[in-house]
């Protein structure tokens, strides 16, 4: 079992967030490959059984390196049904659309058809960092939810149907 984690990061914030996140899923006994986005290549989401996108906001909405892998997974349309998937964001303060950018890349993971586990605690869309996450409460939300990606994956792999 395999979880593609993709970031764009300018400042370090969201690449710190992606390698939390790698912590839960690997806890979880699940691989997790992770790529900053110029390096990744949407040919691999046919080999993993989970997303991860993570980025930085600008103006309410992912970055446009973010929706341009997203832009370039359309190839794959219909492909990926099934698969779990993710999202993260790092912003740098209050109020800038954190949950909007979130919200932006749940939508399109959606329109794949994939499976998004969300959470009923804090960050119910996906980990929020305001800066860096250096504070517990945004650290342990990293790794809970790479935890909890990975339990799913885990999950779903396991139910015969």
């Amino acid at each position: 079992m395999k979880i593609l984690i993709v970031y764009d990061s300018s400042s370090g914030n969201t690449e710190k967030m992606a390698h939390l996140i790698s912590h839960g899923v690997m806890k979880e006994g699940v691989e997790a490959i992770i790529r900053k986005v110029d390096d990744a290549n949407v040919d691999e989401l046919l080999h993993v059984d989970g997303l991860i996108l993570g980025s930085p906001v600008y103006y309410g909405l992912p970055s446009n390196k973010i929706k341009k892998f997203l832009d370039d997974s359309a190839k794959y349309h219909g492909n990926l049904e099934g698969k779990i998937g993710g999202a993260f964001v790092s912003s740098g303060g209050t109020h800038t659309g954190a949950e909007t950018a979130l919200i932006a890349i749940l939508e399109a993971l959606l329109i794949h058809g994939m499976i998004i586990q969300g959470s009923s605690s804090w960050n119910h869309y996906g980990a929020v960092s305001v800066g860096s996450p250096e504070d517990e409460k945004t650290r342990d939300t990293c790794i809970k939810q790479g935890q909890n990606i990975a339990s799913l994956i885990k999950t779903l792999k396991t139910v015969k149907v």
